[in-house]
């Protein structure tokens, strides 16, 4: 747990909750779907939104652990109100099938949380064949979102309310490859670096969350689009590929590191919360706006990746 921190503009801080951030706030009548609901901060990110009243979508690859979770919240709020939708990021055929279904069932989509992400595995590809976490973390998302943009578009107008969508990024953004984007050596694995490659996807959140806002804001919609860093939370399965590291951060964890309930908070104040009503293509961090490098606001930088990223996903 995160002990230290001061409260910014916004009255909450590093050490803020969850719950603490969407006290009073009813989200009755909002549906949302959240990536990576099945551990750690998407877990805690669902059952604060449920808590809140807000109808949630898990969005997961594995339903076993999913439905186990689902279980553990309804436990603890019966009037929760729970789906589960199988979703793998690495496959674009599965974004595919999962957009198709939701469709299908003809649920509204207030809040999309780009949440799920892989950090620092070794070189590994999708199976679409793209490097793992850019893969993953970054186009995955880009379609799914693609893909349930007029499904939001029009919940917008039909519900009077304002859509979110929130990109789960990291301050691991700041160690992406120099130039940002390496597009051209995307699956170069003889230049590949693990914690490189992990920024180069979170620089990708933000720069993919910039340019919907500035789409959004040109087309007169209804949505905002904004990224966050949730925290260094040693209690995800983030760093599962890196055991010597996970083992030490889990050691520190306890006062320099925050825990699942603090993670989750600056995804649901970003969600939910009315002071970000209207704030559009911004970076938050501890519930509070923030600063992102400069390579996350190049304007050009996400244009240019807004098109490759169309390429990759029309190509499949």
């Amino acid at each position: 747990m995160w002990i230290f921190g001061r409260k910014g503009p916004s009255g909450f801080s590093a050490c803020s909750t969850a719950e603490e951030v969407t006290q009073g706030i009813d989200g009755t009548g909002l549906t949302a779907i959240v990536t990576g609901a099945s551990s750690g901060i998407g877990t805690e990110t669902t059952r604060v939104l449920a808590l809140r009243g807000v109808h949630v979508v898990m969005a997961v690859r594995n339903r076993d652990t999913s439905g186990k979770v689902k279980e553990a919240i309804l436990k603890e709020n019966p009037n929760a109100k729970l789906d589960v939708m199988e979703l793998d990021l690495g496959s674009m055929a599965s974004v595919r099938k999962f957009a198709s279904e939701y469709k299908s069932s003809g649920l509204p989509l207030n809040l999309l949380i780009n949440n799920a992400g892989v950090m620092a595995p070794p070189f590994m590809l999708t199976q679409d064949n793209l490097e793992l976490q850019f893969g993953t973390n970054h186009i995955g998302h880009f379609l799914l979102t693609n893909l349930l943009l007029e499904t939001m578009k029009s919940t917008a107008r039909e519900s009077q309310k304002e859509g979110r969508i929130v990109n789960v990024s990291s301050e691991g953004h700041r160690f992406a490859y120099r130039e940002g984007v390496r597009f051209d050596k995307i699956n170069d694995e003889s230049s590949f670096s693990p914690m490189s490659a992990y920024g180069q996807s979170k620089l990708a959140n933000i720069l993919h969350a910039n340019e919907l806002a500035k789409r959004f804001k040109e087309e007169g919609v209804e949505i905002t689009a904004n990224s966050l860093h949730p925290g260094a939370i040693p209690t995800t399965k983030l760093l599962r590929h890196h055991s010597i590291i996970d083992g030490l951060a889990n050691m520190v964890a306890k006062y320099f590191m925050k825990d699942c309930p603090q993670g989750a908070a600056t995804t649901c104040y970003v969600a939910l919360h009315p002071q970000v009503k209207g704030v559009s293509g911004e970076y938050f961090s501890d519930s509070n706006l923030a600063k992102p490098s400069a390579l996350a606001k190049d304007e050009e930088l996400a244009k240019k990746l807004w098109d490759f990223s169309v390429t990759l996903t029309d190509s499949k």
